[in-house]
């Protein structure tokens, strides 16, 4: 246990280092813009019909703005700004500052062409040209205009390039990005394959969203039905990591807090922190690591507290520090569930913790890459992204079905308990209560309908030769396969009970036939004779059968029962006929 504990300070030590590899990063990012001699203007980037993802790293430069104040005007007039060329893995800290890039393009046909910038939560982002007659065309986008006000409404912003053919035009994109650095993918796109991308990407995420409400719904219910506390942390997490992504997404935005601008800009960095909080929380509820150390259940839960302080205080600060401070915690919590589950796997006595292990595996896995993003360690990508969605949508069904398995395993005793006041202990078959209280509704619909139903008596006639031969280990077993034979011999209107040490009951709820009930004591019989693998070699269980139509003259169920038992029970041990009528 302190050798774990080791590791995770180990994690904590890794961790901040990981928040202080950024300032470097930083101060690389700087070093272009301060170069004397501006980079050349890349060539005119050519607009295509069926252009898709044209990437604008090595296709433009850029300038950043330390003041944030610089017009339009003002950058297009400044030959002497230090331009530099945009690479993809660069990273840039434009805090309080503006990004300028710069790019040509010119249209080869007619047709509509757009630049999309992948990153969702964008502070502010604005595209500017000059048309034909020479006037500024300015859009603009981000968390600083409603979703439905943009240019083009969805995830991320995206602008339309000038309808202009044979004329190459300059494109001015400014960019407004704060406590992250930005790195984000910009590319041009032709319109049919800007829309083909964007119908799959929908359809992904509302296959991802569809799954985390159904999950949701069916754990919740399952917490209240069989009132299992790991259900119901399980439906809390998945609904909050649902939310935390579609915040972090730009789904909430574009779809469920479009005119909310406050709320969207906090969102981004609220929820997910949170569901990070409800996740090391349900962890802790399904690994329970106080049975292991409290130590560690101390740890966790002051992680969990630490996490949701961090995530308050930066919702209410909004700085860089902050943010840095709470993605840290989120590196330690991920740390602490792999701790738990390790540690639950090694020591625990839970059949289905490697299959609960699993599942988490594949988040743990992809939330590496948007925890890495978020402390400015690698530049913005498809992983970082979507690849918590992704492991996500596997982790789900696993998981469910792993709790389902516990849940299920958990209740068995309870269930066996209940089922107590109905069933023998050893058979499982209905016993002589249940058994009079059916056979009792039966005579009245018998009386009633005028249709007759069937009792049959059944022994095992070898019972005591079985417990003086072979023991009664081997004499119970022979019981609970003879329950085994009644079972199969009934349909689900039916009824087998136990009524006395060897001795058993079958009601066949009519309405029924002699030659029906025959068949069924020959049925009992035949089965009987054949070898059953839960018994020693060479063992078979001999029945005597008693068959009765009821009703039969006023008998009431427990003297149908009493006439029934004595006609098995006076059947000899060597009878040649093994079965007897009673009334027909």
């Amino acid at each position: 246990m302190r050798r774990g504990l080791r590791h995770v300070g180990w994690l904590v030590w890794l961790g901040l280092l990981w928040l202080g590899l950024p300032c470097l990063a930083r101060a690389q990012d700087v070093l272009p813009a301060d170069s004397l001699h501006a980079a050349p203007i890349p060539p005119a980037i050519r607009l295509v019909p069926g252009m898709e993802g044209v990437p604008l790293h090595g296709r433009s430069r850029y300038w950043v703005d330390e003041t944030g104040r610089k017009s339009v005007d003002e950058v297009e007039a400044g030959v002497q700004l230090p331009w530099a060329p945009r690479d993809a893995s660069q990273q840039h800290n434009i805090d309080g500052k503006g990004m300028w890039i710069q790019f040509d393009a010119i249209a080869t046909v007619d047709g509509r062409w757009f630049v999309e910038i992948a990153l969702s939560g964008l502070d502010r982002a604005q595209l500017f040209y000059r048309d034909a007659r020479g006037a500024w065309v300015v859009q603009e986008a981000g968390d600083s205009k409603p979703v439905s006000q943009w240019p083009l409404p969805g995830r991320v912003p995206t602008f339309e390039l000038a309808h202009e053919v044979g004329r190459t035009v300059r494109y001015w994109l400014r960019v407004e990005h704060a406590r992250v650095n930005f790195a984000a993918p910009i590319a041009l796109y032709d319109q049919g394959r800007l829309i083909a991308t964007r119908e799959r990407e929908q359809f992904l995420l509302g296959a991802y969203f569809g799954l985390a409400a159904l999950i949701t719904i069916v754990a919740f219910a399952n917490a209240v039905a069989f009132r299992d506390r790991s259900f119901g942390a399980y439906a809390i997490y998945v609904a909050l990591l649902a939310i935390g992504q579609a915040a972090y997404l730009g789904v909430g935005a574009q779809h469920l807090w479009d005119h909310m601008l406050r709320w969207n800009e906090t969102a981004t960095f609220l929820l997910p922190g949170i569901s990070t909080a409800a996740g090391l929380w349900f962890v802790h509820t399904v690994t329970e690591p106080v049975r292991f150390s409290r130590l560690l259940d101390m740890v966790v839960w002051g992680v969990i507290a630490a996490l949701m302080i961090a995530v308050g205080i930066d919702t209410m600060v909004t700085s860089r520090v902050t943010f840095g401070i709470v993605m840290l915690l989120t590196t330690f919590a991920l740390a602490l569930v792999f701790v738990l589950i390790l540690l639950v796997w090694k020591r625990g006595d839970d059949p289905t913790i490697r299959l609960i292990a699993l599942g988490f595996l594949p988040v743990l896995v992809m939330a590496i890459f948007p925890v890495a993003r978020g402390l400015n360690l690698i530049p913005n990508s498809a992983l970082t992204r979507y690849g918590l969605t992704m492991g996500a949508v596997l982790e789900m069904p696993i998981l469910f079905y792993a709790l389902s398995l516990r849940g299920a395993r958990r209740r068995e005793s309870l269930v066996r308990a209940m089922a107590l006041q109905h069933t023998d202990a050893l058979t499982g078959l209905a016993h002589s209560r249940s058994l009079l209280t059916r056979l009792e509704a039966a005579l009245v619909r018998a009386r009633s309908q005028r249709h007759p139903c069937a009792l049959l008596g059944v022994k095992i006639s070898n019972f005591e030769a079985i417990v003086s031969e072979y023991g009664r280990e081997a004499a119970e077993k022979a019981l609970v396969v003879a329950a085994s034979i009644l079972r199969r011999a009934i349909t689900d209107v039916d009824l087998a009970a136990r009524v006395g040490d060897n001795e058993f009951m079958l009601l066949l709820e009519g309405p029924t036939t002699t030659a029906a009930a025959m068949s069924r004591a020959q049925q009992v019989i035949a089965t009987g004779l054949r070898p059953a693998e839960a018994l020693p070699p060479g063992l078979t269980l001999k029945f005597h059968v008693s068959v009765a139509l009821l009703p039969d003259r006023d008998l009431d169920p427990a003297g149908s029962l009493k006439w029934v038992l004595e006609g098995v029970n006076s059947i000899p041990y060597d009878a040649r006929k093994l079965i007897r009528p009673l009334n027909f």
